[in-house]
């Protein structure tokens, strides 16, 4: 079979590998479509803090079943489906806890582990989620809901609040999207004005350009009666941007951070304390996470599908890294159709 590897930054190819076969508690599944996510991009630019060399990237994903045997989560050959892609060991103390999402040696897909870019995979059943007839696209947006799904549940955003999500990327649209299912008036912040102007479809209720800190600020204040939002969402992993999130925070506030980043930043913590500010890292999802979400996308009150602003075949994956990276802020979800 076919399957997509990333040797080193900057070096996409397609490999020709063995098929590989199911174990005891395992399922072959046929990949159909897959989403090339930030950290992807951070694997091909060499900037992502988790990964290694060489691998095959990918962990947004919808698949068929091609194989698997008799169990207890009704799933059985032909289904269209998801998965979960965070590998816990089960056994260190925040697994142990239930937070498993939180795994001292957490294994994620195309990261500290091979990914889901080939076009057969096995997985584990546990980590198999039935479809419920959602069209395979919509179902390898999932996983990447499903992040900022979780970072939005962790600010306990509530109806009336103010929300500022910086970072207009596909995570940063999906924390947007789903903080405004909760009643809050949501902003989006982002130094790419053409992911800004994209980002407005999403039913938001206004945009920041980030083009300087003094204009940034000056539009928090005019937004927010100069007192702040209440939850800010950081969906980048920079020093500027952080920065950026404690400054926008109202006093008393909330701040989340989904973004994973690789420098330091050098800055006034006090202000955490003078702020007595809440301050949430979110990481990965939970099953419960993507079993809700499923269900509400089920529902039709919301349009995922709509972050998906190019889609290339696996055998242009190459093609696909390369644009991606000239072209970040005018692409969003950039899908492969396996």
């Amino acid at each position: 079979m076919k399957s997509i590897v990333i040797d080193q930054p900057g070096s996409v190819r397609i490999q020709e590998v063995e098929m590989p076969k199911p174990g005891k508690g395992e399922a072959l599944l046929r990949i159909l479509y897959g989403g090339i996510c930030g950290s992807d991009l951070g694997t091909y630019r060499g900037t992502f803090a988790y990964v290694s060399y060489p691998r095959v990237p990918g962990h947004e994903f919808s698949a068929e079943i091609v194989e698997i045997e008799p169990n207890d989560r009704n799933l059985e050959k032909g289904m269209v489906v998801t998965c979960n892609p965070y590998f816990n060991c089960g056994t260190c103390y925040p697994c142990r806890k239930g937070h498993v999402n939180c795994c001292t040696t957490n294994q994620t897909m195309g990261v500290q582990r091979e990914g889901a870019f080939s076009e057969y995979i096995t997985m584990p059943i546990e980590r198999i989620y039935d479809g419920k007839g959602l069209p395979a696209v919509t179902l390898a947006l999932i996983e990447p809901f499903c992040i900022s799904y979780h970072g939005v549940s962790r600010a306990n955003v509530e109806k009336g609040d103010r929300v500022l999500v910086i970072g207009a990327g596909t995570i940063g649209a999906f924390a947007a999207i789903a903080a405004k299912q909760t009643g809050a008036k949501v902003y989006m912040s982002d130094i790419a004005r053409e992911k800004l102007e994209y980002a407005k479809r999403f039913g938001i209720d206004g945009v920041l350009l980030n083009d300087s800190p003094a204009h940034f600020e000056e539009q928090v204040q005019q937004i927010t009666d100069g007192g702040g939002f209440d939850v800010v969402i950081e969906a980048v992993g920079l020093p500027g941007t952080f920065q950026n999130s404690i400054d926008a925070a109202a006093f008393g506030g909330r701040v989340v951070l989904i973004g994973v980043g690789k420098s330091n930043l050098d800055f006034n913590f006090t202000m955490i304390q003078k702020k007595e500010l809440n301050v949430f890292g979110s990481r990965n999802a939970l099953k419960k996470d993507f079993e809700e979400l499923i269900e509400i996308v089920r529902s039709g009150k919301i349009n995922i599908e709509q972050v998906v602003t190019n889609t290339y075949k696996m055998q242009d994956a190459p093609k696909a890294f390369e644009d991606f990276d000239k072209n970040a802020a005018s692409m969003l979800k950039v899908m492969l159709e396996f």
